[in-house]
């Protein structure tokens, strides 16, 4: 038998939380089902008392770090205790993840751990930057002001992340649907006109002959080509999602592309420069917030220049201007302004004002990538329908000539 710790929904929205004695996680979720208990989360408990969690009902996204971190901000700001407001926090969250990740907050603050120490055991939810500002706040007594830096920071993420998702949704549409019409062309459409031209006993032209030979292998292994097609996007999502080697590769071809290279590069910077101006402005030593923030830009090139500057640079001696003009990944403008914005002591701000450039930056660039992206899609696409119906037109027009 193992120990299992549980916690529930009642009917009325009360929620339950137990200890109970199982084989099998499936045993506690039908004990929960037959007394009317909707499951929140089930973690396993150890013998050294170390719980693992699975939560049911969705995870914490962006949306509900933004909210936890306004609310948060607020409540503190008017005077409200943290477990008081933690407690208006699990009665007003619906989501089970969320009011789960809740619960298990006002546990470890009723038995005096320290605030940030949940966050940290989500590290896929909560970043480090995310634990160590909410620590660096906790020691300082400024929660209240760290969670308003969040939902700045939080919030500016999530309009960067709908920005390029909204200027790229017209050139993916328009790409699906080019590759459904040209799939529907080379697989079920050119097949049947090519069995009519092959059996009925007229030699249509070499090219004619390659386009339909294709057209009739892609038509009899239809199901096989498609399948394989679907698996290794599949694999390929896999791959991205967890292969350090295989991101750092997809990394290395994407830098190759001039546009693309130019948004990556522009997104990094960014992030960047929100980030350590976050960190900064907690209290954090320029050293500590540089080694957290080359884990949160999501560039390997960039991580690998931050860390320079703060091992090989700030650690021997050297100012942080001299430290950033010395890695050529920095655009000179950003040296300068950090080297200028040390002697007059105010980093934050214009690593803020940097954030806010490429910001700007990054939505022209992507408009120039879509304006370039979509005559190119379309040239190619036109270009393979004009030759399925150039091979189709030759054959007929040579058929013509001969009456």
């Amino acid at each position: 038998m193992k120990k299992f710790h549980y916690i529930a929904s009642q009917q009325d929205g009360k929620i339950v939380e137990r200890d109970m004695e199982a084989k099998e996680v499936s045993e506690v979720l039908a004990f929960l089902s037959k007394n009317n208990l909707k499951p929140v989360s089930v973690k396993p408990v150890s013998e050294s008392g170390k719980k693992e969690l699975h939560i049911f009902g969705g995870k914490v996204n962006l949306v509900d770090q933004i909210f936890i971190s306004k609310y948060l901000a607020l409540m503190l700001r008017i005077g409200t205790g943290l477990l008081e407001a933690i407690n208006i926090l699990i009665n007003d969250f619906k989501k089970p993840a969320v009011r789960s990740m809740l619960i298990e907050i006002r546990s470890s603050l009723e038995q005096g751990n320290p605030f940030y120490t949940t966050f940290a055991k989500y590290p896929k939810i909560f970043g480090d930057v995310y634990v160590n500002l909410v620590r660096a706040g906790e020691e300082s007594g400024n929660l209240e002001k760290t969670f308003a830096d969040l939902t700045v920071m939080l919030t500016k993420q999530k309009e960067l992340k709908e920005q390029i998702r909204g200027a790229l949704i017209y050139p993916i549409i328009l790409l699906i649907g080019a590759i459904a019409i040209l799939i529907f062309m080379v697989m079920f459409a050119l097949p049947r006109i090519a069995k009519v031209f092959l059996e009925g006993g007229f030699e249509p032209p070499a090219f004619s002959r390659v386009v339909f030979s294709v057209g009739l292998f892609l038509g009899e292994y239809a199901v096989a080509s498609l399948s394989a097609l679907g698996i290794a996007i599949v694999i390929f999502i896999i791959l991205n999602k967890y292969s350090l080697v295989f991101k750092k590769f997809v990394f290395s071809i994407l830098s190759e592309i001039p546009v693309v290279h130019d948004i990556v590069k522009k997104i990094a910077l960014q992030r960047f420069a929100s980030t350590l101006a976050s960190l900064v402005r907690s209290g954090m030593p320029l050293t500590r917030g540089l080694e957290i923030t080359s884990r949160a830009v999501g560039n390997v090139q960039l991580e690998a220049s931050l860390r320079r500057v703060s091992e090989e640079g700030l650690a021997k001696g050297l100012t942080v201007g001299e430290a950033f003009r010395r890695e050529p990944y920095f655009p000179q403008t950003v040296s300068n302004l950090v080297g200028i914005s040390e002697q007059a002591g105010h980093i934050e701000e214009v690593l803020e004002t940097l954030s806010d450039f490429y910001t700007k930056e990054i939505d022209g660039s992507i408009k120039t990538l879509v304006s370039f992206l979509e005559p190119v899609m379309l040239l190619v696409i036109g270009a393979v329908i004009g030759l399925i119906a150039l091979a189709i037109i030759v054959p007929i027009y040579q058929l013509t000539t001969q009456f």
